[in-house]
């Protein structure tokens, strides 16, 4: 299994085969093609990610000292980009979450692309996906 650091290692020798940002954007909306979706059950207050500019959602499952995340978003960019970060984050070591910084993220060079109200989605998202890590943890050292 890859690595969290190798994921965004290779995303980001993607993206630097486009050469203009829209290319890099349309690279994006590709990826969306791939998007998952949830049954209706799963989409609720709890799973809602607040703070995305359009409506998304993501679940999470503690297994193994894993997170396994699933997700689902309502338009094209907020598919591509979930897209793109439950192949970073889901089914990685929760401790491994725990450490990577964020920060990385912009060595993909698609952040800066993003609108301001799109980085604060990404930045929802990934809140969302280190309060669900930290929950893990919590549940682990408690077994």
């Amino acid at each position: 299994m890859e690595r969290i650091e190798e994921v965004v290692k290779r995303y980001k020798e993607d993206f630097d085969l486009f050469e203009t940002p829209n290319e890099k954007m349309e690279y994006i909306f590709d990826l969306g093609k791939k998007h998952s979706t949830l049954p209706e059950e799963a989409k609720n207050d709890d799973t809602f990610i607040h703070g995305c500019a359009s409506p998304a959602w993501l679940v999470a499952e503690c297994k193994d000292g894993k997170l396994i995340l699933k997700g689902e978003g309502t338009s094209e960019m907020a598919k591509g980009m979930l897209t793109l970060l439950l192949d970073i984050f889901s089914k990685k070591g929760i401790d491994e979450i725990l450490s990577f910084d964020p920060q990385e993220l912009h060595q993909l060079g698609i952040v800066e692309l993003l609108s301001p109200v799109r980085q604060q989605s990404l930045e929802a998202f990934i809140q969302k996906v280190y309060s669900y890590a930290k929950a893990c943890k919590e549940k682990e050292s408690e077994q």
